[in-house]
């Protein structure tokens, strides 16, 4: 028993200390595990520890980049934003006002009021080719310091309207910052104001009064809103009915479409008004939802509006507390109001601007397509542009039966030349000379028709042109021999109509083919000159006139009448059927009387308009024309060259009269045409040019006739050489050497050169001076007194008849000579020196004049020629430089004034 527990003794023991072992292994595995897994959690957090810092290393340096990439684009999207600011707002619209200066825009812009205070950043730098050029983790480019300034800007014109509110001052400021720019950026007087301020009564826009006296900024009174809404109403009912008529939705469509704005901009200033009535208010809404398709926008302030589209809100506060409904919540710092000096010089630029009227448009716009001229007929009428209308339509005048015949008025400086020549280069660039012909005369001291003929400078010609009359102030007589040239075709248009059955022009080219019948259209410009005074030439001007105007329109003579003023116009003055006949009225800037009595649309036209009325000016048939610049030269000529040269090759130079220069007898016709002969029946003695349409001399015959010799009477020395020289020199050339005898006397030592000239100029002609006269006068005498006449013509040319020496017995004999000679083939051309004097040598005061034919007058007055003119008055004549009076007793019933040929 002791056995077996000692047995089970040694047993457990040995278990335990089996267990002990055991356990102490696993106690040392155990603790070699912690031991290893102590370390692997070492190693698991400094590996975690690490991964966090990388971590966090890899995020700071993504967040870094993002927000740099945010910086960059932020800058990017500033900086355009800046530049769309500036496309949208160049020049005056968006300048800041230290450096601002009115500059009209081709298009409208927005206007600046203040700056967008965007979040700042950098700017990019200026190599950014566009807003989106990198991405997140893209290193960015370098940049500027300091962020760009986008301009705030709101939409006025051809946009929308504007309503103020916030800030008295500042709102003050505000809208006078809009105007202004608005003002700046159009056309002077594009842009009209019209301003209420009942609380001010307009001090609110005091800096803009003067624009005042331009039209171009108007004031309502407190009392005359309803009447303002309504004005601008019925402004937007025009616009929509007869501008925009349902062919454009806008005027700033219309203008896209043909780059004319007929309309101006109306912008209606509303500072505070009380409550407004149920009408004034349903207009006020029609405005705010029409007005800015026509051109008409409002600047509110003090006065509730809805919010609604095309209407901008502004509240202005001070610092950044500005707020622009179409930007947002985007905070605005407003610009500082223009200061007054600006407001003011602007607008006095922009007033003077507007008051000396609207630069003007080309000629070529009246003129077709370069290869299109010549295209129509005048067999009806003549009809071409003027220019355009307010509306941009264009405004046609013609001329026919209805209305025939022009009266242009218009003072000086206002135009009326180059509304004329405008008027002829639309016609003539439309007819060809076969189917126009322009007659033109100018009373002016002046040139201005001288264009139309060849010249120094320039040989072209408008080939339409037959005659052109300058300088003639002096010479009315070149007006009535207009009036008479032009009878004489309407006689002869008559009398071809009668002769075709026929009424009028186009009745007459139908059956006459191939006759020449253009329509003729005169032009008289200070066509008072030819009828002022008393007298016979204007008594007859007048009858001419009525009887051209009554009986030309059905034969296609058109007259058109300018002056400066036809309101002081005597010889018109009870003749209403004669001014009724010019029923087409065109009067200019300021023109006085030329429209209906009760009608003064031209009392404000700008410069370069006109009034167009073709119902002898009553207020209804108005139209207001804008007239291009047709007096630019070289616009003209290069209109003038292109039909110059489509010109019929036999259509020659038109005939220029010009007052102011002498004729040469070289270049006559009448001298050129005339031969040699061996003995003609009737010699002509050539005295000068006639003062008439076609460039013909004025002559005497000197035919085997009593009578027939040549008195020249007067002082002027070198005038009356002139007419004996032309007289000598055209005798001459009509005989060959032997055929005529000549003898010059010469008894004036201030005509001698001239006497010596002619002598000279004469082949085989005899020289007398005190000398040796008396020879001449005893053979000249013998031969008057002769049985049987000369062989041959002899012409004897006196200087200074009146210096005869020898006495009774000499003056015997001259006198012999003047009265019997002429019949014997003697004939005496002699310069008296007074009328009276040339009465002593035919025998005194009692004695008969008949052997003076013919007499050719200079400074010698109408009342001293009485003896030498038939019936019992005088001749109507006042003395002028280088002008004669002539009188041929044989051919003719009154005296004509002729120019005497220069004596180089």
């Amino acid at each position: 028993m002791a056995e077996s527990t000692k047995q089970r003794v040694m047993e457990i023991r040995a278990g335990l200390s089996h267990a002990l072992g055991a356990a102490q292994t696993a106690l040392e595995r155990a603790q070699q595990s912690a031991v290893a897994a102590d370390e692997r959690l070492r190693r698991v957090a400094a590996a975690a520890g690490a991964r966090r810092r990388k971590l966090a290393a890899a995020r700071d340096e993504r967040i870094g980049e993002i927000d740099a990439w945010h910086d960059t684009e932020l800058a990017a999207l500033a900086g355009a934003a800046a530049a769309a600011a500036d496309r949208s707002a160049p020049g005056a619209a968006g300048e800041p006002w230290h450096s601002w200066e009115p500059t009209p825009l081709p298009k409208v812009a927005e206007l600046r009021i203040g700056r967008l205070l965007l979040p700042e950043a950098p700017v990019p730098h200026p190599e950014r080719s566009g807003p989106w050029t990198t991405a997140p983790g893209t290193p960015p480019k370098p940049v500027a310091e300091d962020p760009p300034e986008v301009p705030a800007l709101v939409p006025l014109l051809d946009h929308g309207h504007i309503v103020v509110d916030g800030d008295d001052r500042l709102a003050d400021e505000l809208v006078a910052g809009l105007l202004l720019r608005a003002l700046g950026t159009s056309a002077p007087g594009s842009v009209q104001i019209i301003g209420y301020d009942p609380e001010h009564l307009g001090g609110g826009l005091a800096g803009f009064a003067p624009l005042a006296t331009a039209g171009v900024l108007t004031f309502a009174g407190p009392s005359e809103l309803p009447a303002l809404l309504e004005g601008l109403v019925g402004h937007v009912r025009r616009i929509n009915e007869k501008v925009l008529a349902g062919e454009y939705s806008s005027l700033r469509e219309l203008h896209a479409a043909t780059k004319r704005r007929p309309e101006p901009w109306r912008v209606a200033v509303l500072l505070g008004a009380p409550e407004l009535s149920r009408h004034e208010r349903s207009q006020l809404d029609r405005l705010l939802r029409t007005g800015a398709a026509c051109g008409v926008h409002l600047v509110i302030r003090g006065l509730a509006v809805e919010p609604g589209p095309g209407i901008e809100f502004v509240h202005a506060a001070a610092g950044d507390g500005t707020r622009v409904a179409g930007s947002g919540d985007l905070p605005v710092r407003l610009d500082p109001g223009p200061w007054p000096e600006l407001v003011t010089a602007t607008c006095r630029q922009i007033a003077g601007t507007v008051a000396a009227g609207p630069a003007p448009v080309a000629l070529d716009s009246l003129l077709p397509e370069a290869g299109d001229e010549w295209q129509e007929t005048s067999a009806s009428a003549l009809t071409a542009p003027l220019g355009d209308s307010p509306q941009g339509a264009p405004v046609s005048v013609t001329l026919s039966d209805y209305p025939p015949h022009a009266l242009i008025a218009g003072p000086s400086g206002t135009g009326k030349t180059n509304f004329i020549y405008a008027w002829l280069g639309a016609l003539a660039a439309r007819y060809s000379p076969g189917e126009l012909a322009f007659y033109l005369l100018d009373f002016k001291e002046g040139v201005s028709f001288a264009r139309f003929a060849p010249g120094r400078r320039d040989p072209s010609w408008l080939p339409h042109v037959r005659l052109v009359g300058v300088n003639v102030n002096t010479d009315r007589e070149f007006g009535l021999a207009l009036l008479r040239f032009l009878g004489t075709e309407l006689r002869r248009r008559a009398d071809a109509a009668k002769q075709y059955e026929v009424t009028n022009l186009a009745e007459l080219r139908a059956e006459d083919p191939d006759g020449s019948w253009p329509r003729i259209v005169a032009v008289v410009d200070e066509f008072q000159v030819l009828l002022s005074g008393r007298d016979a030439v204007a008594a007859e001007a007048v009858d001419l006139l009525e009887d051209l105007a009554r009986r030309g329109r059905s034969q296609g003579i058109h007259l058109v009448l300018a002056s400066q003023d036809v309101s002081g116009i005597e010889a018109l003055w009870g003749r209403p059927a004669l001014v009724a006949q010019f029923s087409l009225r065109i009067a200019l800037p300021r023109a006085r009387r030329v429209l209906a009595e009760q009608n003064n649309a031209a009392d404000t036209l700008p410069r370069y308009h006109a009034v167009v009325n073709a119902d002898s000016g009553a207020t209804e048939a108005n139209q207001v024309v804008r007239v291009p610049a047709a007096g630019d030269r070289d616009q003209w000529s290069a209109l003038q060259h292109r039909l110059w040269r489509k010109r019929p090759a036999e259509l020659g130079p038109p005939r220029l009269f010009d007052g102011d220069v002498i004729p040469r007898l070289a270049e006559s016709p009448d001298f050129r045409g005339l031969q040699p002969s061996e003995s003609p029946a009737a010699p002509m003695a050539l005295l000068g040019e006639t003062i008439d349409v076609t460039a013909r001399s004025a002559r005497t015959l000197l035919r085997r006739a009593p009578g027939r010799n040549l008195a020249v009477l007067g002082t002027r020395v070198e005038e009356a050489c002139a007419v004996l020289a032309t007289a000598g020199r055209s005798l001459a050339t009509q005989f060959t050497p032997e055929g005529a005898r000549f003898s010059v006397v010469c008894l004036d030592q201030d005509a001698r050169v001239a006497a010596e000239a002619l002598h000279a100029r004469i082949p085989e002609c005899g020289w007398y001076d005190s000398e040796n006269v008396d020879w001449l006068l005893e053979d000249a005498a013998a031969e008057a007194t002769a049985a049987w006449p000369a062989d041959r013509p002899h012409f004897i040319m006196i200087y200074a008849a009146d210096a005869l020496p020898g006495g009774r017995a000499a003056a015997d004999q001259l006198r012999t000579v003047l009265r019997q000679g002429p019949e014997r083939r003697l004939h005496v051309l002699g310069w008296w020196r007074g009328a009276s004097l040339l009465r002593d040598t035919l025998g005194g005061q009692a004695s008969r004049t008949d052997p003076i034919g013919a007499w050719v007058a200079l400074d010698v007055h109408g009342s001293e020629l009485a003896p030498y003119y038939p019936g019992t008055g005088a001749p109507n004549w006042y003395p002028r430089p280088w002008r004669a009076l002539h009188f041929d007793r044989s051919v003719h019933r009154g005296a004509e004034v002729i120019i005497p040929y220069g004596t180089s």
